[in-house]
């Protein structure tokens, strides 16, 4: 086999990646005076994955200039081994290893040339580029500071040793976030297990909202596109947590994406949350560290997670009613619109996460409707029956009270029916609930601490 083609090393001077940068070549002393190579800062290194094109893609030219722009003073290098990767894919994976092996010397020449402190060095890698990071983290003399995989490449690693691949071993932190773990064809273009110290899953890390087939054929894309915009999310996420900070994005510890959904995983105890993308912070190694969270479609990604519980007592004809339930949170700044709750369960105690857009101020009031199967859709069948048969009551639930944990300020608040003497809700009604007078506040009981959080 012919050589490969060179990796290169473009250190940028401007915002703009059209504009040529300047190069840094493994024992070629000059480039390091002629690119202003200052070792006492950070080094990031940006490293592309796997390409149809050939040339840098868009996402590119934006992480790019929000890294430059957060770090004004860092050395920021685009590793380009776009030759490499501009092939079929197994052949790009099989020229990982060889790209990270020449980020690794690169790193070894920069510590023997200007005693580069590795603790400083940042490399960001997509796709298969979080692979190639995994290499170079492998094989460099001492320990890198940090790694970050955007969406590590999955297909050829996900069930491979940790040798061949990211892995925590890597850096002396290694965040990842998991944006397309959708399988499609038995493989999915992102890597579904964890392999690094944290790994985020955003909605799941399954569908991304904005990503659907409709809203990409909206602007005149194709399944491609669908598939682009899933695993590009990564990068669009990181890019916001770069020029976002007063509009950061937590995410929360929890065992899986389930439970996580039922608004169980909200606690911010013992470093169970923590911001995502370039505002991570560094957590000691433990085992299972998936965290999750969900996001808006576009920037600024970040919303507001609640965990809603609340006892739905069954009073009459409700046993087959399978109710579906909204909320409406009105806030200090403005109000939702009804939000439609996962599956309620009658007679136990119901944990859902409500999600919002907006910041909607503090939380003032909350007004819960439900409708019975059937209620929701009058068919004329439905209709017939009911003149047939004669008048049936409708259904009934009772709910007392709702306690509500905010996940992004960590408060707890119990609201209480606005009128006590009404806590009964028929089929198609609505119950109004505000925050309890003093005394009707109540503090979880212990068991409520048990599951995560």
């Amino acid at each position: 086999a012919s050589a490969p083609a060179a990796v290169k090393y473009n250190m940028r001077k401007s915002l703009d990646l059209d504009r040529e940068g300047c190069y840094l070549q493994a024992g070629n002393r000059g480039c390091l005076e002629e690119c202003g190579f200052n070792a006492t800062t950070k080094t990031i290194f940006i490293i592309h994955g796997w390409t149809i094109s050939g040339i840098f893609e868009s996402w590119m030219y934006k992480l790019v200039s929000a890294v430059m722009q957060r770090e004004t003073e860092a050395n920021v290098v685009v590793v380009d081994w776009l030759p490499m990767a501009q092939q079929l894919y197994p052949d790009a994976v099989n020229h990982t290893y060889a790209v990270g092996l020449d980020i690794a010397a690169m790193l070894n020449w920069l510590q023997d040339e200007q005693q580069l402190p590795l603790q400083n060095v940042h490399l960001i890698g997509y796709s298969l580029g979080a692979h190639v990071a995994g290499y170079a983290g492998t094989h460099v003399r001492g320990t890198i500071g940090r790694i970050t995989g955007l969406d590590p490449a999955g297909p050829l690693f996900e069930d491979v040793e940790k040798e061949q691949r990211l892995s925590p071993d890597d850096a002396d932190f290694v965040d990842v976030l998991h944006t397309y773990t959708r399988e499609a064809l038995g493989v999915s273009i992102g890597i579904k297990r964890p392999i690094g110290d944290i790994d985020i899953y955003p909605n799941g890390g399954e569908v991304q909202p904005g990503c659907t087939l409709g809203d990409v054929l909206a602007v005149a894309g194709n399944f491609m596109d669908v598939m682009k915009c899933e695993h590009e999310r990564a990068v669009h996420l990181f890019v916001d947590s770069l020029m976002n900070r007063d509009h950061a994005s937590f995410a929360y510890q929890c065992t899986g994406p389930d439970r996580f959904q039922k608004g169980i995983c909200l606690s911010c105890r013992k470093n169970r949350c923590n911001n995502i993308g370039y505002n991570a912070r560094k957590m000691r190694k433990r085992r299972n560290s998936k965290m999750y969270l969900k996001t808006r479609a576009d920037t600024p990604f970040a919303g507001y997670h609640y965990q809603m519980k609340m006892h739905v007592f069954n009073r009459k004809n409700s046993d087959n009613a399978d109710p579906t339930f909204y909320v409406q949170l009105f806030g200090a700044h403005k109000d939702t619109g009804d939000l439609l709750v996962n599956v309620i369960g009658l007679n136990l105690t119901n944990t859902f996460l409500v999600f919002t857009e907006d910041d909607i101020g503090d939380l003032l009031k909350i007004r819960l409707t439900w409708e019975a199967e059937g209620d929701s859709w009058s068919s004329v069948w439905k209709n017939l029956k009911k003149s047939f048969w004669g008048w049936k009551a409708k259904p009934v639930l009772q709910i007392r009270r709702i306690r509500v944990k905010a996940g992004e300020t960590q408060k707890k608040f119990t609201f209480c029916a606005q009128d006590p003497e009404k806590t009964e809700i028929s089929s198609g009604e609505s119950l109004t609930f505000l925050k309890c007078r003093d005394g009707w506040e109540v503090k979880p009981r212990k068991r409520y601490e048990m599951n995560d959080g």
